[in-house]
C-alpha cells in the first residue's frame, strides 16, 4: 500500500506565500523604472575633434535621432585622422571617417575594412580676387601652396589633369608644401601665389574674398569620372559590420536624416555654428554651402565605378608609396548591403 505524504498546513501556506511573492518579483522587475527592457546598440565612433563629422553628430544628438535609430553613439574625440585610423585598427572603435584610398590599400596589406560614402566635398585651387590668374595653365611660373603633403590626392590629381595639357606641374611651378591651417595663413599673407587646400580652408578663404579658380571636383571629368565621387567615408572592420548589418544601416539611415536636416534648415547650422569655428555669419553661410554641395547623392555603384577609375590615375602618379601593393582598387572596398542603395 503506497504511503502519501501530506504537506501540513503550515506547509501549504508557506508555498502560497512564496508563490505570490515570486509573481510579485517579477511583474517589479517589469514594471520597475529605469529598468531596460532592451538595450540600444552601442557604436563606438572615433571622431576628429575640430572635423565636419562632429557637426553631423551635434545635429544628430540635438534632433535624437540617435535614440530614434535605438542606438547609442560612444564619442572618442581625436586629434588627428591618423589616431582615428589607429583607434579602429586597435579595435577600440567601429567607425571612422577615412577615404576609399586608404581602406583599399589597408586591404592588400590583409586588414579586411569597409568604406561608406560620407561626402565629395573636395578642396580648390584659390586666388585672391585680383588675381591676374584666370585659368590653371596660368599657374606656370607662379608660386602654388599645397595643404596636405607632395602625396595629397587632390594635388596628385591636379597634376594628373595639368598633365593631360602638357604641364607639369611640379618642375613648372614653385611648389610650398605646408599643413593645410599654415598654408591658409600664408595665402591670406599674400606669401603665395595661388594655394590648394582642403574645402573646409577654402571656404574659409572664400569668405575672405578669395576666388575659386577651380575645385578639384570640376577636373574629376577629365579624368574619367562621370559624377561627384566620394572621397571620404565612414570606414569599419567588414566583419564587425556583418555582425552589426541591421545596427550599420540604422546608422547609415540615421546621418542621412542629419544630413537631410542640415541641408533643409539654416536654423540647424546656427545651432552648430560654434563647433565650425566660422568667426562670422559670411564664412558659416560658406561652410554651409559646400558642406552642402558635398552630401553624396549617387548610387554606390556608380560611386565606386568612378573610385575605380580615379584610384588608376592616383596609382599611376603616386605609385606605391600612395597606394601600397594593390595597382586596382580592392572590389571589397565599397560597402554594399545599405537598404536602398
Amino acid at each position: 500500500m503506497p504511503i502519501v505524504l501530506k504537506s501540513t498546513p503550515f506547509e501549504e501556506m508557506a508555498h502560497k506565500v512564496m508563490r505570490v511573492l515570486a509573481r510579485t518579483l517579477a511583474l517589479a522587475m517589469v514594471l520597475a523604472p529605469g529598468t531596460p527592457v532592451h538595450a540600444a546598440d552601442t557604436i563606438r565612433l572615433a571622431v576628429q575633434k575640430t572635423g565636419t563629422f562632429s557637426w553631423e553628430l551635434a545635429t544628430i544628438r540635438e534632433r535624437g535621432l540617435d535614440k530614434e535609430a535605438d542606438l547609442s553613439l560612444e564619442v572618442t574625440e581625436l586629434a588627428s585622422p591618423e589616431a582615428g585610423k589607429i583607434a579602429l585598427r586597435a579595435g577600440n572603435a567601429d567607425i571612422m571617417l577615412s577615404d576609399w584610398l586608404w581602406v583599399s590599400r589597408e586591404r592588400a596589406l590583409g586588414a579586411k575594412l569597409s568604406f561608406y560614402p560620407y561626402s565629395s566635398a573636395l578642396g580648390a585651387v584659390m586666388v585672391p580676387a585680383a588675381s591676374p590668374i584666370k585659368t590653371l595653365a596660368d599657374l606656370k611660373g607662379r608660386k602654388l601652396g599645397v595643404g596636405g603633403g607632395p602625396i595629397d590626392k587632390s594635388w596628385l590629381l591636379l597634376q594628373a589633369r595639368m598633365k593631360q595639357d602638357g604641364i607639369d606641374l611640379k618642375s613648372d611651378a614653385t611648389i610650398a608644401y605646408g599643413a593645410p591651417p599654415l598654408i591658409a595663413a600664408k595665402a591670406l599673407d599674400g606669401e603665395m601665389d595661388a594655394s590648394l587646400n582642403f574645402w573646409n580652408f577654402c571656404a574659409q578663404l572664400e569668405a575672405k574674398g578669395f576666388r575659386r579658380l577651380a575645385g578639384i571636383e570640376e577636373i574629376l571629368p577629365k579624368l574619367g569620372a562621370k559624377g561627384a565621387v566620394s572621397a571620404v567615408g565612414y570606414v569599419f572592420d567588414e566583419s564587425w559590420a556583418a555582425s552589426h548589418r541591421d545596427a550599420v544601416a540604422r546608422f547609415i539611415a540615421m546621418t542621412r536624416k542629419a544630413k537631410q536636416l542640415l541641408v533643409t534648415s539654416d536654423a540647424a547650422w546656427d545651432r552648430i555654428a560654434p563647433l565650425t569655428g566660422a568667426s562670422d555669419a559670411a564664412m558659416l553661410k560658406t561652410y554651409r554651402d559646400r558642406y552642402r554641395d558635398g552630401i553624396p547623392r549617387r548610387n554606390i555603384n556608380d560611386e565606386e565605378a568612378d573610385a575605380r577609375v580615379l584610384y588608376r590615375v592616383l596609382a599611376e602618379i603616386g605609385g606605391r608609396d600612395l597606394v601600397g601593393p594593390a595597382a586596382e582598387l580592392d572590389p571589397g572596398t565599397f560597402y554594399h548591403a545599405v537598404p536602398g542603395d
